[in-house]
């Protein structure tokens, strides 16, 4: 993890005191809308990298979407988001 990456994730670990974000959280990080994230995640437009956890629905949607801190670290100091 380079140093601008690191940093990045400091602030977000003492921020949020936990490890992965939820969307309303990454939504808060760059600035956008939580309807532009599921947006993005439908068609596929960059964003961190984030784990789906499984939905107890037959058809699969709707399961919960979570963005590890480190991730969205990296995705900040790659896209020279300035924080």
């Amino acid at each position: 993890m380079d140093e601008k990456t690191h940093i990045i994730y400091q602030m977000l670990s003492q921020k949020y005191r936990k490890q992965a974000l939820n969307k309303k959280e990454l939504s808060q990080e760059l600035g956008i809308s939580v309807s532009s994230i599921n947006y993005y995640l439908s068609i596929g437009i960059n964003l961190p990298e984030y784990k789906k956890l499984n939905s107890r629905n037959i058809g699969g949607n709707g399961g919960k979407v979570l963005f590890p801190v480190s991730e969205v670290a990296k995705y900040l100091a790659e896209t020279n988001k300035v924080y």
